[in-house]
């Protein structure tokens, strides 16, 4: 099959094909006499594995462990089991952190609680007054934007590439 074909089977984009080819997470495919990519049932299996675990938001380095894993089925499976106990932590603190941002934000919420002109919001006056409290260094946050939650992991070790580079499929 061509790479349409690849990715509609998997519900993938074709540039999120071409991505993970150019990651190495998925092997190089055959070429046509034309110079089409020709795919089979391995790329097939092997795309919807790692979009299963990106559903599951683990990381490209997270994934190139699995993988590497499931492409040597003797191998002891010890270090499988402390990537996901791993993740189970990173998702656990990202739990945390929105459960922190909900009351951050219903919070806000309180402070205006009947409309009225923008001029006289509570909720703009907080964010306005919030923003100048905020130190500069806070502003760029861990996660780029202050208390930002955004993926489970951070950018150090093992981040995920900008969502322009691989769109999220989900």
């Amino acid at each position: 099959m061509k790479i349409g074909d690849l990715a509609k089977a998997t519900g993938t984009q074709v540039e999120t094909v071409r991505y993970y080819e150019r990651e190495g997470l998925l092997p190089p495919p055959a070429r046509s006499s034309g110079n089409y990519r020709i795919y089979g049932a391995a790329h097939v299996e092997r795309l919807s594995f790692i979009r299963h675990c990106r559903s599951l938001d683990m990381t490209l380095d997270e994934i190139r462990v699995l993988l590497r894993f499931k492409d040597a089925p003797a191998e002891n499976c010890a270090e499988v089991n402390a990537l996901l106990d791993d993740h189970i932590g990173h998702v656990a603190a990202r739990i945390r952190e929105l459960k922190t941002l909900q009351r951050q934000l219903r919070s806000l919420r309180e402070q205006c609680q009947v409309a009225t002109d923008a001029g006289h919001c509570g909720i703009l006056g907080e964010l306005t007054s919030g923003a100048a409290r905020q130190p500069a260094v806070e502003q760029g946050g861990e996660h780029g934007v202050a208390g930002h939650v955004g993926g489970a992991h951070d950018r150090r070790g093992g981040a995920r590439k900008p969502a322009a580079a691989a769109p999220r499929q989900r």
